[in-house]
């Protein structure tokens, strides 16, 4: 399985239901808090070629993108196959 990585910040519900969603699913990653970390946010807007906002998220490589974009891949049932 490839490594998850996802930037979030507390108290972002679009964090949570995307956490929720990896969690449901049993799949674990690997998260990045911007907030208590906030060092990590340039590295976050470079590697997501330039979006700023929480989460973010790559699969390997691969930027997936924020909370949407990770279910918009669930629903369309290509999320396992990135896995």
């Amino acid at each position: 399985m490839k490594q998850i990585d996802i930037y979030t910040k507390a108290y972002c519900p679009f964090c949570v239901r995307a956490k929720s969603l990896l969690d449901s699913k049993n799949i674990s990653y690997n998260e990045i808090k911007i907030d208590q970390q906030p060092e990590l946010r340039a590295p976050m807007i470079e590697r997501a070629l330039g979006r700023s906002t929480v989460p973010q998220i790559f699969i390997g490589d691969m930027h997936v993108g924020g909370c949407d974009d990770l279910f918009a891949l669930e629903q369309q049932k290509k999320l396992d196959a990135l896995l």
